[in-house]
């Protein structure tokens, strides 16, 4: 949900480039988005478009995350569970953005296999 995630990651920026374009994006002078920037941030998140998600989904979350912050993961799980799409959450209270501790990625990988057994 990126009108939800602008105003909570480290990288507001991102936010406006990917959903308005190059340009719109005042560097010096952050300012929480207008309506309609915040319309266009949520046609443009993939929450808007859970009719079309039909594959199985796995989530996987650093809780320590600041690039996307954990609540968008939680969001996207649960409205996915909601649709009663097969859907898993993993849960590394250790990790941010990229979930790279040792135990922590081999448990994504051993689970990332089991789910691809399966439901491949």
């Amino acid at each position: 949900n990126i009108a939800s995630m602008v105003t909570a990651t480290d990288i507001p920026d991102w936010c406006y480039v990917e959903t308005l374009g190059i340009g719109k994006y005042e560097w010096d002078n952050f300012r929480a988005p207008s309506k309609e920037e915040n319309d266009k941030m949520w046609d443009n998140s993939p929450i808007a478009h859970l009719e079309n998600v039909k594959a199985p989904t796995l989530v996987a979350l650093g809780m320590k995350d600041r690039r996307v912050p954990p609540s968008q993961g939680l969001e996207y799980f649960h409205s996915l569970r909601a649709k009663s799409l097969p859907t898993k959450l993993l849960v590394y209270e250790d990790c941010d953005h990229a979930i790279d501790r040792v135990v922590s990625e081999a448990d994504f990988w051993i689970n990332t296999k089991q789910w691809f057994d399966k439901h491949l």
